[in-house]
């Protein structure tokens, strides 16, 4: 990734997150997560089970925190 790319992607995951968040119910979101992210198993259920009392405002937050952990 180019360093401009890699400047740009805080602004371009924000973008992801609100039209995310606006658009998918969070069993929606929670597929969603699935495809983009390689697990073994049922993802989909895993995640559910994680979030089930958890907002969608949470879920963002905490992928956010992630998200940053990566790079």
């Amino acid at each position: 990734m180019s360093e401009a790319a890699a400047a740009e992607t805080p602004k371009v995951m924000e973008k992801v997150f609100n039209i995310l968040k606006r658009e998918l119910s969070a069993e929606e979101y929670l597929i969603y997560l699935q495809t983009i992210t390689p697990r073994i198993g049922d993802a989909t259920a895993e995640l559910g089970d994680i979030t089930k009392k958890m907002g969608l405002k949470d879920v963002v937050r905490r992928a956010k925190r992630m998200e940053k952990t990566k790079a």
